[in-house]
């Protein structure tokens, strides 16, 4: 028995009649698309990775009820299936997009959220291990203008300099209690030091977040694995993978020598990315998981991002 199904016969309720309250649509699409991904693995080549995908078009026809959102799927499928995620490759897309809806749309947007997973060395032994950073790339063509934003998020490690001068302070008065009066030799101060009566306060340091999202300049290029390494340059004490007690003490020396508030930390990204001219605007936030306190210390700095809405329908962040 011949079961195929003539589309030209099935009936088309999206666009067969007026709808009852006509009017032009901002966005319409999906949300929560399962999709695999391409994208660069920070060593030449790529890794194919599960993504969570958004895609939208306008309704620019007041009189059509709906969109095609099976064009939309498909055509991510195939994009996204068949390339790394490049602009070129985004900008491309979006024009298909658009091009499937010939007469009702006229702008496109989506958002690809996945995790890029990057191979981390130790700082002093000869491991190696993975970390996983959570990516997103939003990019929207809108009436012919195309842009791209990359972002991330980093997690490191900040040693609150407040604390760090309160515990010099204590191991202070602690060394003038135990030689009160003496004139100590090297080798006493050095095994005073070394012993548990060396300590009397350790600095409270928290692991913490940076996420940072950056509006590409026309024209460039930006791989997600050089802005994560940027991030991480910037801040001096991303979390480790594999790690020895010679690399524990080469992060303990690191965070002694790059204390920060959430201010610094900021700051510190802030002037990274303003020598970079692949980037025309950037929103950065870093946030301190406060071990001293119960809730987050946080600090926002922006430049030439101008607040959109997100494909997901997701509010924007702070």
């Amino acid at each position: 028995m011949n079961t195929s199904i003539d589309n030209a016969h099935l009936p088309d309720v999206a666009t067969g009649a007026e709808p009852a309250a006509g009017g032009a649509l901002d966005w319409v699409g999906m949300d929560g698309i399962d999709l695999p991904v391409r994208c660069a693995d920070g060593r030449g080549g790529t890794l194919t990775v599960p993504a969570r995908v958004a895609v939208y078009v306008n309704l620019a026809d007041p009189g059509a009820r709906g969109i095609h959102m099976s064009r939309l799927y498909l055509s991510l499928g195939q994009a996204l299936g068949e390339q790394a995620l490049t602009p070129s490759g985004l900008r491309s897309l979006l024009h298909t997009l658009v091009a499937s809806h010939a007469g009702l749309s006229s702008r496109a947007r989506l958002r690809i959220e996945y995790t890029q997973l990057l191979l981390r060395r130790a700082l002093v032994s000869d491991n190696v291990g993975w970390r996983s950073y959570p990516v997103t790339v939003e990019a929207q063509l809108l009436d012919e203008r195309f842009s791209v934003r990359l972002g991330c998020a980093v997690t490191y490690s900040s040693t609150c300099p407040a604390s760090a001068a309160l515990s010099r302070q204590l191991n202070q008065q602690r060394f003038d209690e135990d030689f009160d009066g003496a004139v100590p030799s090297q080798r006493a101060v050095r095994e005073w030091l070394g012993s548990e009566r060396g300590m009397a306060a350790t600095p409270h340091a928290q692991r913490s977040t940076a996420e940072v999202t950056v509006q590409l300049a026309p024209g460039f290029d930006l791989p997600v694995s050089e802005l994560i390494d940027a991030v991480e340059r910037a801040l001096a004490t991303p979390v480790q993978t594999a790690v020895k007690r010679e690399d524990e003490q080469a992060f303990a020396k690191l965070n002694a020598a790059n204390l920060m508030f959430c201010e610094d930390a900021a700051r510190r990204i802030r002037a990274t990315l303003d020598t970079d001219r692949r980037i025309a605007g950037y929103r950065i936030r870093a946030a301190h998981h406060e071990s001293l306190h119960p809730h987050d210390a946080v600090a926002e700095v922006s430049k030439n991002f101008s607040s959109q809405e997100p494909a997901s329908g997701r509010p924007p962040l702070p």
